[in-house]
C-alpha cells in the first residue's frame, strides 16, 4: 500500500475509534450500587441551613466587592475533602450560586462565557432540607426535591464522604441540546465541556473567598446521579463539587 493509501486508512480507524469514545460517553454506566431513598431525617452532626420553608427561595442581592484580591485567592485555593458540620448562610449561597452561573449583564451575560451565549448550563444545590434549582434570571433557588438526598448522591458517587460532610453540594448539568442547535453534534461537546470548566472554577475561587472550602468531583455514575436526584433526562450531570468550611 503506497503512502496516500496507509494515510487513508489511518484516518478512517482515528474517525471510528473518536466516534465510538463519544457514543461511549453519551451512554453513561448504570450505577452497580443500589440508589439510597432520601430521607428528610439529617445525618448525625449534620446542621442544617435556616431556609425559608417555601418552595421558591429568593436570594440577596450578591456582592460585587470582596475582602480578598483574586491573587491570594488563586494563591490560596486547594481541593478540600473534609468538611465541618456548620451550614452555609443565605448570603454565601447567594455569592456562589452568582459566581458560577449568575447574570452580570442586561443582555443576561453570565459570570461565565458560553459559546453563542447558549447557556446549556443548569445548577442543582444539595442542602440537608432538599435539592434546590438555581435561576439565574431571578436568582432565585427553588425546591425539586425535598429532604436530604445527600446519601443517595453519596452511594452513586463512589462514597466519597466529602459529599456527606458538606453541607452543600452544587451539582453542574448541561442540556446538550442547547448548544447543539447551533454549532451541531459534533462541536458542540466540546463548547459545553469548556463552559462546565469555567464555571466550576468561578464556583472553586469563590468559595476561597468566603474562607470556605471546596473539591471539584468527576467520579460519579452519570445516570445513578440521575437516578437518584430525580433530574430532568435531558440534564446530564457533569460535575459535584460540595462547598463547606473546612474541617481541622
Amino acid at each position: 500500500m503506497n503512502i496516500l493509501g496507509q494515510l487513508v486508512v489511518l484516518f478512517l480507524v482515528s474517525g471510528i475509534a473518536a466516534c465510538t469514545a463519544w457514543r461511549w460517553s453519551e451512554k453513561p454506566n448504570p450505577s452497580p450500587t443500589p440508589i439510597v431513598k432520601s430521607s428528610a431525617s439529617q445525618p448525625d452532626g449534620q446542621s442544617s441551613a435556616t431556609l425559608p420553608d417555601t418552595p421558591t427561595i429568593p436570594l440577596p442581592p450578591p456582592r460585587l466587592q470582596g475582602t480578598i484580591s483574586l491573587e491570594e485567592t488563586l494563591a490560596k485555593r486547594r481541593s478540600v475533602r473534609q468538611f465541618r458540620p456548620e451550614p452555609l448562610s443565605l448570603e454565601q449561597l447567594s455569592q456562589l450560586c452568582w459566581a458560577t452561573q449568575g447574570i452580570t449583564h442586561p443582555d443576561g451575560l453570565r459570570t461565565a462565557p458560553s459559546a453563542g451565549a447558549l447557556y446549556p448550563l443548569e445548577v442543582y444545590v444539595l442542602l440537608p432540607q432538599g435539592v434546590y434549582h438555581y435561576d439565574p434570571q431571578k436568582h432565585t433557588l427553588s425546591r425539586w426535591r425535598e429532604g436530604d438526598f445527600r446519601p443517595a448522591l453519596h452511594a452513586v458517587s463512589l462514597r466519597q464522604d466529602a459529599i456527606v460532610q458538606a453541607p452543600a453540594v452544587f451539582v453542574l448539568t448541561a442540556v446538550y441540546e442547547r448548544t447543539e442547535a447551533k454549532y451541531g453534534k459534533q462541536r458542540s461537546p466540546r463548547y459545553v465541556h469548556i463552559e462546565v470548566g469555567h464555571a466550576a472554577q468561578n464556583l472553586l475561587l469563590q468559595a476561597t473567598a468566603l474562607g470556605l472550602g471546596s473539591v471539584p468531583i468527576g467520579a460519579f455514575y452519570d445516570a445513578g446521579v440521575q437516578e437518584a436526584l430525580h433530574l430532568p433526562a435531558d440534564h446530564q450531570p457533569l460535575y459535584l463539587i460540595p462547598v463547606g468550611y473546612p474541617a481541622p
